[in-house]
């Protein structure tokens, strides 16, 4: 699977997508009669979130293309598919709708088989085989253990797989199955036997003092030898004791004699409680959420396990250099002492020919990760590659599911590492020789690469990249030793593709800035795609939606910010700003919005006259690591200032003076609101603050730690950051604050404690909308409606064309 931005060759629908045909950037004309209302945008709304389809893939015989889609009118979800060659679509067999479809996976190795013809899949914890060739699978366990992680050996005709804490060879032929490792929950009996100070005591006592007792720990001793010695005779296997430690990353090397495992203790920390309060049962129930940032986070320790010799390893992570160094942020406040850093280690990846495994292994703070060669006989790691960022590191292809892979032997040496890093500023695709450490980058530019995988010989590179445009994600081929890419997408818009089996033909979604998602099919090889289903109503489609015109705003640092614009055909002298969520999100862009609602709603506010603008500031994805990590320890600094540039923008474009610019997000747009109306006043007339971070001290520990550290290291990043600390410069301009109260991602506390410091603080000017049944994301309509409707009346009461005449709540639809 990978999302595109445009369509293979050209995308040439028989029929107009949504009715109409409209230039970019052209302005949205006030229409009086029949206007939008907020009440039709969510009903419109409601039918996007549950009306569009969301493709799963081809099956394993490339027959047919799988989705799920709720037509209109139909009450939930369900499987439907479209058959090769056509473009209509069916509703899946019964029989296929209970068990599911197992899809295709795009060549991962050691899921198929040397020659693709098989595949093991798990299905219910269970491990299952398929014949790709007639579809036939059969279930090879079934048992109450949870089987996972299934590959097929080197030889072909064996499984190894992970069955609950253990792994296990199957051999296809026979039947049989052997295990191969023996982790077992407790202490063990030598450890029990140890189990306090007092016991210790007691024994040391009796050894010493009774010539029984050293007799009979003597022959213990003497049978202990002998039982290992027959265990080795036999190829029986040792246990070993779990000791309340969790296992992880547990795998086994192609030759099945190094067993490469993690252990790592569960830290206790503190959840938050979120109360629900709508019940069933008429009582306020608690239910528990992530704990704070600033938690303890779970070191693993790394060991190899010599299966043939019987004995364990601990490998030291503290070999890899820069392990004992302090981030510059605690150099620069004079920490400079030397202290073994937390590590993570993730799960090793073994080279086709065995010899080594790769190892990943990041620092908790995340500004250090080593790329490591382990040598499973030696169990030592020898660092190749050692990414530093002061900020964070991250990056497409570079979080916590890096793109980290081997070449196949049959085109490599067998041991050709492949990877992503933005050493270069952006994310490039890289190989490295893990014998010998040589390194080549094999794409360049200001711009990134996303979606690596190879074809089926291996021996060309598929992948997106924003090479074109950062507004567009296109579809490149390149040979495997890197060279000219070539573009196999044309045209605009957003798609997820999948490519058949046989490399033939693709499938998937397809958007457009002012089209919905739909499935699309090729139905013949380089051929333009067809389009397969309708999911919006009569009613949106005749709305003549425009693709916003995108344009880049001069910043105050000599950047240029893209940003999406709606022209109103009669402008009102006012501005709506939306500051999307998430932070690290691209939202400037010509595919179909995450945020369809407030694309609706700015339709809305462009009829009415309010120029609107939503911007990619700095720290929005896309543009690389400069501009990703620009909020390194200050959020609410160059991001706020993004805006602000866009308030002067407004100004000199359109003569729209700051007391007449309107502000307002949800999650992260929602902080920058408050940041906005506490901290830089002259530039904003009003503002709606939704599921708003108000202090990062109480935000979660893996997105904040990242960009603020942790409040005990650097209360300075948090004290900067989080509007708490900023209220006493809030101007008492129109701010309506709207929060979930069952909210388990930014928890309703933020705004209680906010509104508490604004009421001991004196402030007049803001209200509080709350929402009883709502989570993070809302869900229902009425909910919504609701929302936007107050959000409305703030935009007209605060900056409108009558705001010093408006009552309080004159009857916004």
């Amino acid at each position: 699977m990978h999302r595109l931005s445009a369509l293979i060759l050209a995308f040439a629908p028989a029929a107009s997508l949504l009715a109409q045909t409209v230039p970019v950037g052209a302005p949205i004309a006030p229409r009086p009669s029949g206007a939008l209302t907020v009440q039709q945008i969510m009903a419109w709304g409601e039918e996007l979130r549950t009306g569009l389809p969301t493709p799963l893939g081809w099956d394993e015989r490339g027959d047919f293309f799988y989705f799920t889609w709720r037509p209109l009118g139909t009450p939930g979800d369900s499987l439907y598919r479209v058959p090769r060659g056509s473009v209509r679509y069916e509703r899946a067999p019964v029989a296929v709708r209970r068990r599911g479809v197992e899809t295709f996976d795009g060549w991962t190795l050691g899921v198929y088989d040397d020659g693709f013809a098989r595949k093991v899949f798990e299905r219910d914890g269970d491990v299952w085989l398929l014949d790709r060739a007639t579809g036939r699978e059969t279930r090879l366990t079934d048992t109450p253990a949870r089987e996972s992680a299934a590959r097929f050996a080197p030889s072909g005709t064996a499984l190894v797989y992970r069955s609950g804490d253990n792994l296990v060879r199957h051999d296809l032929v026979t039947g049989a199955i052997r295990q191969l490792t023996d982790f077992r929950t407790g202490n063990g009996p030598a450890a029990e036997r140890e189990s306090s100070e007092q016991t210790r005591v007691l024994r040391a006592q009796q050894t010493e003092l009774f010539g029984y007792v050293r007799d009979q720990a003597a022959q213990r001793r003497a049978r202990d030898s002998a039982q290992a010695a027959d265990r080795r005779a036999d190829a029986r296997l040792r246990p070993t004791f779990l000791a309340g430690k969790n296992l992880g990353s547990l795998t086994v090397d192609p030759a099945e004699r190094f067993a490469v495992y993690t252990l790592a203790a569960s830290p206790t920390n503190r959840p938050t409680a979120v109360p629900q309060w709508i019940t069933e049962s008429g009582y306020v129930e608690d239910s528990n959420s992530r704990p704070k940032v600033g938690q303890t986070l779970a070191a693993a320790d790394l060991f190899v396990q010599d299966l043939a010799r019987d004995t364990t390893y601990r490998v030291d992570l503290f070999a890899l250099p820069g392990t004992s160094d302090k981030p510059a942020y605690r150099r620069e406040m004079g920490d400079t002492a030397r202290a073994r850093r937390a590590l993570s280690v993730f799960a090793p990846t073994f080279s086709p020919d065995g010899r080594f495994a790769a190892v990943e292994v990041r620092a908790h703070d995340n500004k250090t990760r080593w790329l490591a060669r382990l040598d499973p006989a030696t169990a030592t790691l020898t660092s190749l590659r050692v990414d530093q960022d002061d900020a964070w590191i991250g990056g497409p292809g570079i979080g916590y599911r890096s793109a980290l892979g081997w070449l196949p032997a049959s085109v490599s040496n067998g041991h050709t590492l492949y990877f992503q890093s933005e050493q270069s500023g952006f994310s490039h695709l890289y190989t490295m020789d893990v014998a010998t450490g040589e390194t080549r980058q094999l794409t360049s530019g200001r711009f990134e690469v996303s979606n690596v995988r190879l074809s089926r010989d291996g021996r060309t590179w598929r992948f997106e990249s924003s090479e074109a445009t950062p507004y567009e994600t296109h579809t490149y081929t390149m040979p495997l030793a890197g060279g000219p890419r070539t573009r196999t997408t044309s045209g605009e818009g957003f798609n997820t593709v999948f490519d058949d089996p046989q490399e033939q033909l693709l499938a998937g979604t397809f958007s457009r800035a002012n089209v919905p998602t739909d499935v699309y099919v090729q139905t013949m090889p380089r051929q333009p795609w067809q389009r397969v289903t309708t999911s919006v109503s009569p009613s949106l489609a005749a709305y003549p939606l425009r693709p916003a015109e995108i344009v880049e705003i001069p910043a105050s640092d000599g950047v240029r910010v893209p940003a999406r614009i709606y022209r109103p055909a009669a402008p009102n002298g006012a501005a709506v700003f939306f500051v999307h969520g998430a932070g690290y999100l691209q939202n400037v862009h010509r595919g179909w919005s995450t945020y369809y609602r407030e694309y609706l709603f700015h339709h809305l506010l462009a009829e009415r006259g309010y120029t609107v603008l939503d911007l990619d500031y700095r720290a929005s994805a896309g543009y690389g690591r400069d501009w990703r990590t620009a909020i390194s320890r200050h959020m609410g600094g160059r991001d706020l200032q993004d805006y602000v540039d866009a308030s002067r923008y407004v100004g000199t474009q359109f003569g729209i003076p700051g007391d007449r610019v309107f502000v307002y997000g949800g999650s992260y747009g929602g902080f920058l609101t408050l940041m906005a109306l506490f901290t830089a006043p002259e530039h904003f007339g009003g503002g709606a603050a939704l599921r708003s971070v108000t202090d990062w001290a109480h935000y979660n520990h893996g997105y904040t730690a990242n960009i603020l550290n942790t409040p005990a290291l650097d209360s300075l990043a948090f004290r900067r950051s989080s509007p708490l600390y900023f209220a006493e410069g809030y101007t008492e301009k129109p701010l309506l604050i709207a929060h979930g109260m069952v909210d388990s991602n930014v928890e309703f506390q933020d705004v209680v404690r906010l509104s508490q410091r604004l009421i001991e603080l004196g402030k007049t000017g803001w209200e509080m909308a709350v929402y009883p049944v709502e989570d993070h994301g809302f869900v229902t309509e009425a909910s919504w409606r609701d929302e936007y409707r107050r959000i409305l009346e703030y935009v007209e009461r605060s900056v409108g064309p009558r705001r010093a005449d408006r009552r309080p709540w004159d009857g916004i639809e």
